[in-house]
């Protein structure tokens, strides 16, 4: 994946939302859905719906996926995930055996992001686990995110995270 930590990207094509109820049921046995995840996204995100219309498209905080993602991944073959704060160790491992990214979307832009969505493809297990948690089969155009983890390793996070402790670090012996 040429893909790499710090690239900014606008996103065109299918997205899935799923965030933990759906998780949960992807990894309690490999389903059979009625949509098709391989090389696709999946985005940890609860839209916000009025009529069949996605008003607000926030990214949830991905870390509470972390115990699923590297089977989904690795079960489904899905080739981005879409979230806000970051994955773990796991994550970034089966990014890397997978040759995967995370991507991260800016939170608090919910109804900005929504503005990506040209159409809702369909809704799986509304019923039974609600309209946030349900899938949400979407197309975005131009739905801007930054590779925060990438096939190579690469974790933003830690990376801005060791520079702010050492800065931190060099401010608090400088007094």
């Amino acid at each position: 994946m040429k893909l790499r930590c710090g690239d900014v990207i606008k996103l065109t094509g299918q997205v899935v939302t799923a965030r933990d109820r759906a998780h949960r049921y992807l990894v309690g046995e490999k389903r059979r859905l009625p949509f098709n995840l391989e090389g696709g996204a999946i985005y940890h995100c609860g839209p916000l719906v009025e009529g069949n219309r996605i008003v607000a498209a926030g990214p949830t905080t991905s870390m509470r996926l972390e115990a699923y993602q590297a089977q989904v991944l690795r079960d489904y073959g899905v080739s981005a995930v879409i979230g806000k704060g970051g994955m773990g160790e796991e994550t970034l491992r089966a990014l890397k055996s997978f040759g995967c990214v995370y991507l991260a979307a800016v939170g608090g832009a919910a109804t900005f992001l929504a503005e990506s969505i040209r159409n809702v493809y369909g809704v799986f297990m509304r019923e039974e686990f609600g309209e946030a948690e349900a899938f949400w089969l979407l197309e975005v155009e131009d739905f801007p995110a930054i590779v925060a983890m990438d096939a190579h390793g690469c974790d933003l996070y830690s990376t801005v995270g060791g520079k702010a402790k050492v800065k931190l670090q060099e401010i608090l012996v400088g007094r």
